[in-house]
Order: structure tokens, then C-alpha cells, then sequence
């Protein structure tokens, strides 16, 4: 297998930071490799909200996410691993994880997207719940593939994807929940707010069902 050559680029994050890492993954090449299978190379970017935009930007990021920040998981100073995954210089795709906290500890929740932004995989890289194999079953995974951010702000996940588990509908919350919070940051961080423009829609259109109401 030929050996993908890898560009580290450290943007918008101090040297304090590093203290505060968020989800990358356990072994980039092999794992790159595995989800891009042409790929040639990648760049790993750390990216802080803190850097990039302290308090206001955290306070943008939370209201699109309609919940707070978790004070252990998500303080504003976690560097987040952005991967651009590439074939010589054509941009295949994205891959970015997130820590999520769920009912029996912390969940890793990795997804890979188009250059649009448009989920092309999702799994867990780690899991802690006694029904974590159905959690993990492409039957249930596989129904991300397809959706973007503006499918989670419009909340067609919520309503067309169902708990696969019996007695874990936290644990389902919480992924429903780190799915949206890593597409956001994708958004923020790689996609120059592509999709804000649905959020705005959509928002516009709930205050307005809300003032006839």
C-alpha cells in the first residue's frame, strides 16, 4: 500500500492549546486510507473556536446547536483535527470527529464529507453503552450518508432516523447531537458558512409561524 503523505497546518491555535485536544483519529494514514481509498495525501489542521473567535463565536456556534456547551468536552479552547483529504491536487472530501458526552461516557463520533459538505460516512471510534453494537450497525449508520447540515437544520434527521436501541434514547439524542455540532464546525471552520443561509431560512420562517401564531 502506498504510504499517503501527510502536511500538518496548525491554524488558530497557541501552544497552551495543545492541552486541550478534541477527537483525531487513532491512526490518520491507515485510517485516511480506509475512508479515501484514492487518496494521496492529506493536511491535518488544528482549529480552535477560541482563536478564531473567542466568546462571540462560541455564543454563534451554541445558539446554531440550540444547547449550550458541555463544560468538560467543549470548553472554547479544544483544538479540533480537521483532515482535507486530496488526490494530487484535487479535493476528494473532509474527515472530522468530535468528543460527545453520552449516557455511559465519552462517545467519538468521526464523520467524512464530500467538498460540499454532504456526509459520506459516520461512525463511532469510541462507544461506551451496553447497546453499542447496534449503535455501531451500518443499518443505522449508513442513513447519515447523504445528509448535510441543511438536513439537520431543517430536522429531517430527528424525524426520518429512529433509535436503534431499547434502552439507550440518550445515547441516540447525543449522537443526533455531535452529528450536528461537527457538521457546524466543518461549516465554520472549512466551508466559510455555506450553510448559514438555510439556518437563517428556516429561523426566519419559525419566528414567523410563531408571531401569526
Amino acid at each position: 500500500m502506498k504510504k499517503l503523505f501527510c502536511i500538518v497546518i496548525v491554524l488558530g491555535v497557541s501552544a497552551n492549546v495543545f492541552g486541550a485536544v478534541g477527537c483525531s483519529l487513532n491512526d490518520p494514514d491507515r485510517d485516511i486510507k480506509r475512508l479515501f481509498p484514492d487518496a494521496t495525501n492529506y493536511k491535518t489542521e488544528f482549529i480552535s473556536i477560541q482563536e478564531r473567535g473567542g466568546q462571540k463565536l462560541a455564543d454563534e456556534i451554541q445558539k446554531k446547536l440550540g444547547d449550550k456547551f458541555e463544560p468538560v468536552y467543549e470548553t472554547i479552547d479544544v483544538a479540533y483535527a480537521f483532515y482535507t483529504v486530496l488526490k494530487g491536487d484535487k479535493l476528494l472530501g473532509y474527515v472530522h470527529g468530535v468528543n460527545q458526552k453520552g449516557r455511559f461516557g465519552g462517545m467519538q463520533l468521526v464523520i467524512t464529507t464530500d467538498p460540499n459538505g454532504v456526509i459520506t460516512d459516520f461512525y463511532y471510534q469510541r462507544l461506551t453503552s451496553p447497546e453499542a453494537k447496534k449503535f455501531r450497525d451500518p443499518a443505522f449508520t449508513k442513513q447519515f450518508i447523504g445528509l448535510s447540515l441543511a438536513d439537520f437544520y431543517r430536522h429531517k434527521p430527528q424525524e426520518g432516523i429512529k433509535d436503534p436501541t431499547e434502552n439507550s434514547n440518550s445515547d441516540f439524542k447525543a449522537t443526533l447531537r455531535g452529528l450536528l455540532k461537527n457538521l457546524i464546525l466543518m461549516d465554520t471552520f472549512k466551508l466559510n458558512n455555506k450553510y448559514d443561509v438555510v439556518y437563517n431560512e428556516v429561523h426566519k420562517n419559525e419566528k414567523k409561524d410563531s408571531n401569526s401564531n
